[in-house]
């Protein structure tokens, strides 16, 4: 087809070849930063206080803060117990735990408090990600809104476990590199991506996978660029354009993409082991050893990758009676309304990166298949709905793509953002455990007999 139509040039510089016809690379006009920051400090604190709401029920462990806020308190001693509990997992994210138990108590909220800031760090990102995309504030503040009422979000944010962390990190690190992107000097942004792309990592190895997808898009258009290839038709919004990054060194992607993610993630350790490299090296070790098992139990809830965005088999965080027909109900499970019609939504996205080389629909497809087939990589067998969390996010972004072209009407994106709402309501008894909710209720939520 006529739209991909590509021309390699190659061998002598001098010689002559064909001059690119695109327009010089501008910044993309985005609104001013004094509004911008307003409304993601309103968006955080929004996002903050909804999160906090009933944090505290049940006062209990529940799911996986069994082996995390154990391994908090460890932290906490002056001296530090021996064995270490859950060295299978870097420790930043446990370190945030264990600052909130000092400074709020050894309970519920001591627990849970940092994952709500992380919760809310995240939705503020979806919506900086939305603005380098669509230079626009409602639809940044549409996917900030659909990602708060994916349920997938909302239930991490409220539980003391690794996810939320990572998420928070990684997306504020794509939500930098989406502001870069289209600059000619992006090296201030991608430092900062590196850097918190490492922060990422240091909660949870799976936070690698933004800063993968990062790597390989740079790799590409830099192939693309030493080949000399040109668009046939080039247009504006090209993803690849030959002019793209023109101070761009390899020394500065070295620096953005490898060193600082690995300082950043290395600085996470030090409270810990020190500067004993010895000790780092092992520590790395056992990370690896765990994350690339295969001899892994099964679990009654485990899934495989595929399986995720078609929301197969959810994860039961707590089920508690709490009389007769009442029940206290915490499912993983994420919005019907927001990730099944995310599907279609990524087709268009998919389409329009393929055929009209749309760069938001490029980086939209980047971060929202980047994070989620990276675990079809692993020889891991044990995996959770819950890994498709940086994905399902993401895909909020692709939904506020779609719904805003050419040709609908704007009212069609916000009546949208209603009818994800809906789901949410529907879905917050089973939610969030201080809500509650009956039986009967219960059952008729489990659409499907794998749900149970």
């Amino acid at each position: 087809m006529k739209n991909a139509i590509l021309i390699f040039v190659r061998g002598d510089a001098n010689l002559p070849r064909k001059i690119s016809p695109q327009q010089p690379l501008e910044r993309p006009a985005v609104p001013t930063v004094s509004r911008s920051t307003v409304v993601a400090v309103a968006i955080f604190l929004a996002a903050h206080l909804a999160l906090l709401i009933g944090l505290t029920t049940p006062d209990k462990f529940v799911f996986d803060e069994v082996h995390y806020v154990p391994a908090a308190r460890q932290m906490l001693a002056p001296v530090m117990s021996q064995p270490m509990l859950n060295p299978m997992h870097p420790p930043l994210a446990k370190e945030l735990i264990a600052v909130s138990i000092a400074a709020f108590g050894d309970n519920a909220l001591g627990w849970r408090y940092p994952a709500t800031l992380f919760g809310a760090l995240a939705i503020v990102a979806i919506y900086l990600c939305g603005l380098a995309l669509f230079s626009a504030q409602g639809p940044a503040i549409a996917a900030a809104l659909i990602a708060a009422l994916n349920q997938m979000l909302y239930v991490q944010a409220r539980i003391a476990m690794l996810d939320i962390f990572a998420l928070g990190f990684g997306l504020l690190a794509t939500a930098a590199f989406m502001h870069g992107f289209r600059r000619e000097r992006p090296q201030a942004l991608f430092a900062l991506a590196g850097s918190l792309f490492g922060l990422s990592a240091a909660c949870k190895w799976s936070g690698l996978f933004p800063l993968g997808a990062c790597i390989v898009i740079v790799s590409v258009i830099r192939l693309m660029q030493g080949w000399r290839t040109l668009f046939a038709d080039a247009k504006p919004d090209d993803w690849y354009r030959p002019d793209l990054w023109p101070g761009l060194r390899p020394h500065h992607v070295a620096l953005c993409f490898a060193v600082l993610p690995a300082m950043t993630y290395l600085a996470a350790f030090v409270p810990l082991y020190g500067m004993s490299l010895p000790d780092l090296i092992e520590a790395q070790r056992r990370i690896f050893a765990d994350n690339t098992t295969t001899a892994i139990a099964g679990h009654t809830y485990m899934s495989a990758w595929p399986s995720w965005p078609l929301l197969a088999r959810p994860v039961w965080f707590l089920f508690d009676k709490t009389g007769e027909d009442n029940i206290s109900a915490i499912v993983f499970l994420g919005n019907p309304l927001v990730l099944w019609p995310a599907l279609l939504a990524l087709a268009f996205v998919l389409r329009d990166f393929i055929v009209l080389r749309r760069w938001d629909a490029f980086l939209i497809a980047a971060f929202y298949f980047g994070p989620w087939l990276a675990w079809a990589l692993l020889p891991r067998t044990l995996g959770f709905i819950y890994y498709y969390l940086p994905a399902a996010t993401a895909a909020s972004l692709a939904l506020v793509y779609v719904l805003r072209r050419d040709g609908l009407p704007r009212w069609l994106l916000w009546a949208y953002v209603g009818t994800a709402a809906i789901g949410f309501a529907v879905m917050l008894p089973i939610s969030a455990a201080f809500v509650g909710t009956t039986m009967r209720s219960f059952g008729r939520l489990m659409l499907f007999q794998s749900w149970i």
